[in-house]
């Protein structure tokens, strides 16, 4: 699924393309993209249609669209579930329709569409109320900050992944910890800090949660720079490009390549019906504690 650069690469270009402009109409052509809308494709029409797009957000791997009232305040939100192959793609008018398009909003300038392409019907496209002074979606009012944030609290975050007693890499992927962290950046920022996925988040010194923070923060600032991370046709930007930052991976994907930093050849193991990566070096195995 996509994690926080792919998703921010998507919403820099929704704000670029889409914003203060107002919906004309919304087709659904397939009914599992609105099936988290309780009233379905005529209720998501419904709440769109008519709604100016105010802005584009973002907490974590969550991607929103507000919804501006007649005064201007945000009085609701078309919340994107991107899944694992969901695309939200600007595009001409006149452009043939993609194979798996699912839902398009046409706008009353007759310009570009938006178009939610999904190939596999994971993900869809809500209309929910907002909620606190943030007006996030109520579905992502859970959500935590994320390390690019600028309101993110690392010693916060610290203490939280501390007290969470459990696996360090399980940890990272709690997103009311810390959002934005996913299978691949999780490696990736262990990895740079040097610190094993399975390490007792009990046994995480403050300094060695600064460096892993401070390792997230860089290297999905770094994949953001490169558009994120694309190992297929599914992850693209708005204008259907892919990202390049899969050639800068130091572990994810690389068994049995040798480490960037000592040689020693990248290990896998089965994590959570998926994959971690490491380095046997560089991020040993903590010792098993003797009962």
């Amino acid at each position: 699924m996509p994690e926080l650069p792919e998703v921010e690469v998507v919403r820099r270009g929704l704000a670029a393309h889409v914003l203060g402009r107002r919906v004309k109409s919304v087709e659904v052509t397939h009914p599992r993209s609105v099936r988290r809308q309780a009233g379905g494709a005529a209720e998501l029409g419904e709440r769109l249609s008519g709604r100016v797009l105010r802005a584009a957000r973002r907490r974590g791997k969550y991607l929103w669209l507000e919804l501006g009232g007649p005064d201007g305040e945000v009085e609701a939100a078309l919340l994107a579930h991107l899944g694992m192959s969901g695309q939200l793609l600007v595009q001409p008018a006149d452009r043939l329709d993609e194979l798996h398009l699912r839902i398009r909003l046409r706008f009353d300038d007759d310009g570009p569409e938006l178009r939610f392409v999904d190939q596999r019907t994971f993900g869809g496209l809500t209309v929910t109320d907002v909620t606190g002074p943030d007006a996030l979606p109520v579905p992502v009012a859970h959500i935590g900050r994320d390390p690019l944030d600028p309101a993110f609290d690392a010693e916060a975050a610290i203490g939280a992944l501390r007290r969470r007693r459990t696996g360090l890499k399980r940890a990272l992927l709690d997103q009311t910890l810390v959002s934005g962290i996913g299978n691949i950046y999780a490696d990736e920022s262990l990895w740079r800090a040097k610190l094993h996925y399975e390490r007792p988040t009990a046994t995480l010194s403050r300094p060695e949660g600064r460096r892993l923070l401070a390792a997230a923060s860089e290297v999905m600032g770094e994949a953001l720079a490169a558009g994120g991370t694309s190992f297929d046709a599914l992850y693209v930007d708005v204008n259907g490009d892919a990202g390049y930052f899969d050639r800068a991976l130091a572990v994810y994907g690389q068994e049995d390549r040798p480490c960037p930093r000592c040689g020693t050849p990248i290990r896998r193991a089965a994590f959570m019906n998926r994959s971690s990566f490491w380095c046997p070096t560089c991020q040993p195995r903590p010792r098993r504690r003797h009962v």
